[in-house]
Protein backbone atom coordinates (compact mmCIF):
# COMPACT_ATOMS: atom_id res chain seq x y z
CA UNK A 1 0.00 0.00 0.00
CA UNK A 2 1.50 3.02 -0.63
CA UNK A 3 0.51 6.47 -0.26
CA UNK A 4 -2.05 6.56 -3.56
CA UNK A 5 -4.03 9.59 -2.02
CA UNK A 6 -4.01 13.26 -3.19
CA UNK A 7 -4.41 15.27 -0.71
CA UNK A 8 -6.89 17.68 -0.94
CA UNK A 9 -5.87 20.08 1.74
CA UNK A 10 -3.51 19.97 4.01
CA UNK A 11 -4.68 21.36 7.91
CA UNK A 12 -2.95 21.53 11.15
CA UNK A 13 -5.26 19.56 13.09
CA UNK A 14 -3.06 20.90 16.06
CA UNK A 15 -3.32 24.75 15.38
CA UNK A 16 -7.20 24.62 14.54
CA UNK A 17 -8.36 22.67 17.36
CA UNK A 18 -5.72 22.67 19.69
CA UNK A 19 -5.59 18.97 20.35
CA UNK A 20 -4.83 16.83 16.95
CA UNK A 21 -7.01 14.27 15.93
CA UNK A 22 -4.97 11.58 16.63
CA UNK A 23 -3.98 12.85 19.93
CA UNK A 24 -8.08 13.14 20.25
CA UNK A 25 -8.35 9.28 18.80
CA UNK A 26 -6.25 8.10 21.28
CA UNK A 27 -7.51 10.15 24.24
CA UNK A 28 -11.06 8.33 23.48
CA UNK A 29 -9.42 4.94 24.25
CA UNK A 30 -7.39 6.32 27.24
CA UNK A 31 -10.77 7.38 28.58
CA UNK A 32 -11.81 3.63 28.16
CA UNK A 33 -14.12 3.32 25.57
CA UNK A 34 -14.31 1.20 23.07
CA UNK A 35 -14.79 1.17 19.24
CA UNK A 36 -17.09 -1.69 17.92
CA UNK A 37 -17.36 -1.98 14.29
CA UNK A 38 -17.71 -4.96 11.59
CA UNK A 39 -14.34 -4.92 9.20
CA UNK A 40 -12.77 -6.26 6.13
CA UNK A 41 -9.26 -6.71 6.58
CA UNK A 42 -7.12 -7.80 3.28
CA UNK A 43 -3.25 -8.63 3.46
CA UNK A 44 -1.24 -8.36 -0.32
CA UNK A 45 1.90 -10.22 -0.06
CA UNK A 46 3.91 -7.97 -2.55
CA UNK A 47 6.61 -10.70 -2.92
CA UNK A 48 4.22 -13.97 -3.62
CA UNK A 49 1.56 -12.00 -4.74
CA UNK A 50 -0.52 -13.52 -2.04
CA UNK A 51 -3.89 -12.55 -1.12
CA UNK A 52 -5.40 -12.62 2.17
CA UNK A 53 -9.34 -11.60 2.96
CA UNK A 54 -10.78 -11.85 6.51
CA UNK A 55 -14.50 -10.53 7.54
CA UNK A 56 -15.77 -10.37 10.80
CA UNK A 57 -16.38 -8.14 14.10
CA UNK A 58 -13.86 -6.23 16.12
CA UNK A 59 -13.59 -4.69 19.54
CA UNK A 60 -10.95 -2.05 20.65
CA UNK A 61 -10.14 -1.34 23.78
CA UNK A 62 -7.24 0.71 25.27
CA UNK A 63 -4.58 -2.38 25.63
CA UNK A 64 -6.46 -5.37 23.83
CA UNK A 65 -8.75 -6.35 21.11
CA UNK A 66 -11.31 -9.20 20.00
CA UNK A 67 -12.12 -10.28 16.55
CA UNK A 68 -14.66 -12.82 16.09
CA UNK A 69 -14.81 -13.96 12.15
CA UNK A 70 -17.18 -16.67 11.30
CA UNK A 71 -16.97 -19.08 14.31
CA UNK A 72 -13.44 -18.68 14.86
CA UNK A 73 -12.40 -16.02 17.92
CA UNK A 74 -9.30 -13.68 18.46
CA UNK A 75 -8.65 -12.33 21.79
CA UNK A 76 -5.79 -10.62 22.11
CA UNK A 77 -4.46 -8.40 25.63
CA UNK A 78 -0.81 -7.56 24.80
CA UNK A 79 0.42 -10.43 26.61
CA UNK A 80 -1.17 -13.34 25.60
CA UNK A 81 -2.95 -14.48 22.63
CA UNK A 82 -5.91 -16.84 22.54
CA UNK A 83 -7.06 -18.29 19.43
CA UNK A 84 -10.24 -20.65 19.13
CA UNK A 85 -10.24 -22.47 15.89
CA UNK A 86 -13.64 -23.95 15.35
CA UNK A 87 -12.63 -25.92 12.26
CA UNK A 88 -10.46 -27.95 14.11
CA UNK A 89 -12.44 -27.16 17.64
CA UNK A 90 -9.07 -25.94 19.78
CA UNK A 91 -7.96 -23.31 21.62
CA UNK A 92 -4.08 -21.91 21.14
CA UNK A 93 -2.51 -20.19 23.97
CA UNK A 94 0.47 -17.97 23.06
CA UNK A 95 2.49 -15.39 24.32
CA UNK A 96 1.64 -12.61 22.40
CA UNK A 97 4.08 -11.55 20.08
CA UNK A 98 3.46 -7.80 18.65
CA UNK A 99 6.00 -8.23 15.29
CA UNK A 100 3.82 -11.56 14.14
CA UNK A 101 0.67 -9.78 14.61
CA UNK A 102 -0.71 -8.64 10.96
CA UNK A 103 -3.82 -7.64 12.53
CA UNK A 104 -3.47 -5.35 15.33
CA UNK A 105 -5.60 -2.53 14.79
CA UNK A 106 -5.42 -1.32 18.69
CA UNK A 107 -1.52 -0.73 18.01
CA UNK A 108 -2.33 1.45 15.25
CA UNK A 109 -5.05 3.22 16.16
CA UNK A 110 -3.72 3.95 19.47
CA UNK A 111 0.17 4.17 19.76
CA UNK A 112 3.45 5.22 17.71
CA UNK A 113 7.05 5.28 19.64
CA UNK A 114 8.99 8.38 18.73
CA UNK A 115 10.46 7.52 15.49
CA UNK A 116 7.42 8.35 13.57
CA UNK A 117 6.30 11.46 12.05
CA UNK A 118 2.50 12.23 12.24
CA UNK A 119 1.06 14.42 9.55
CA UNK A 120 -2.96 15.52 9.43
CA UNK A 121 -4.64 16.22 6.42
CA UNK A 122 -7.99 17.43 5.77
CA UNK A 123 -9.78 16.40 2.80
CA UNK A 124 -12.62 18.18 1.42
CA UNK A 125 -15.35 16.02 2.51
CA UNK A 126 -14.11 16.40 6.39
CA UNK A 127 -12.68 12.90 6.50
CA UNK A 128 -9.07 13.44 8.19
CA UNK A 129 -5.98 11.74 7.36
CA UNK A 130 -3.12 10.89 9.57
CA UNK A 131 -0.33 9.08 8.16
CA UNK A 132 2.18 8.19 10.62
CA UNK A 133 5.69 7.44 8.86
CA UNK A 134 9.19 5.67 10.26
CA UNK A 135 12.62 5.09 9.17
CA UNK A 136 13.43 3.12 11.88
CA UNK A 137 14.55 -0.28 10.33
CA UNK A 138 13.34 -1.84 13.58
CA UNK A 139 9.64 -0.48 13.24
CA UNK A 140 7.06 -3.03 12.07
CA UNK A 141 5.51 -0.79 9.66
CA UNK A 142 7.29 2.19 7.57
CA UNK A 143 4.18 3.76 6.82
CA UNK A 144 0.66 3.95 8.32
CA UNK A 145 -2.68 5.63 7.05
CA UNK A 146 -5.56 6.20 8.78
CA UNK A 147 -8.56 7.56 7.81
CA UNK A 148 -11.28 9.33 10.09
CA UNK A 149 -14.58 10.57 9.64
CA UNK A 150 -15.72 13.88 10.45
CA UNK A 151 -16.60 12.41 14.22
CA UNK A 152 -13.62 10.91 14.14
CA UNK A 153 -14.48 7.53 13.68
CA UNK A 154 -11.91 5.50 11.92
CA UNK A 155 -13.10 4.22 8.92
CA UNK A 156 -10.12 2.82 7.22
CA UNK A 157 -6.48 1.53 8.44
CA UNK A 158 -3.30 1.16 5.27
CA UNK A 159 -0.16 -0.05 6.67
CA UNK A 160 3.17 -1.54 4.57
CA UNK A 161 5.66 -3.52 6.37
CA UNK A 162 9.31 -3.47 6.29
CA UNK A 163 9.54 -6.13 3.11
CA UNK A 164 6.33 -3.76 1.29
CA UNK A 165 3.55 -6.30 2.49
CA UNK A 166 0.36 -4.24 2.25
CA UNK A 167 -2.32 -4.44 5.40
CA UNK A 168 -5.85 -2.40 4.54
CA UNK A 169 -8.54 -2.67 7.57
CA UNK A 170 -11.79 -1.28 6.54
CA UNK A 171 -14.21 -0.91 9.07
CA UNK A 172 -18.08 -0.33 8.81
CA UNK A 173 -20.58 1.23 11.14
CA UNK A 174 -18.03 2.13 13.68
CA UNK A 175 -19.04 3.24 17.35
CA UNK A 176 -17.12 4.05 20.08
CA UNK A 177 -19.07 2.60 23.65
CA UNK A 178 -18.46 2.34 27.19
CA UNK A 179 -16.42 -0.33 28.39
CA UNK A 180 -18.27 -3.33 29.40
CA UNK A 181 -16.66 -6.54 31.30
CA UNK A 182 -18.37 -9.00 28.90
CA UNK A 183 -17.18 -7.47 25.64
CA UNK A 184 -13.58 -9.17 26.39
CA UNK A 185 -15.21 -12.47 27.54
CA UNK A 186 -13.18 -15.54 25.48
CA UNK A 187 -15.88 -17.75 25.13
CA UNK A 188 -15.52 -21.40 23.42
CA UNK A 189 -16.81 -24.94 23.39
CA UNK A 190 -16.20 -27.23 26.55
CA UNK A 191 -15.59 -29.57 24.18
CA UNK A 192 -12.36 -27.87 22.37
CA UNK A 193 -9.05 -28.64 23.14
CA UNK A 194 -6.47 -26.72 24.84
CA UNK A 195 -3.03 -25.82 23.58
CA UNK A 196 -0.84 -23.92 25.88
CA UNK A 197 2.43 -22.45 24.36
CA UNK A 198 2.83 -20.23 26.26
CA UNK A 199 6.81 -19.67 27.68
CA UNK A 200 7.32 -22.49 31.27
CA UNK A 201 3.93 -23.44 30.54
Amino acid sequence: MAALFSFLMITKEATAQGTSAFDRLKQTFETGKVFNAAFVHEYNDTFTGEQQRTEGTIWVGKDRYKIISGNNIMLVDGEISRVYDSTRNRVIISDYEEEEDDFAPSRMLQGVDDTYSVSEYRHGNGNIEILLSSNDPFTIFIQVTIILDVNGIPLRIEAIDQVENELTTFFIDGVFMPEDPEIFLFQYPDTAEQIDLRHGS
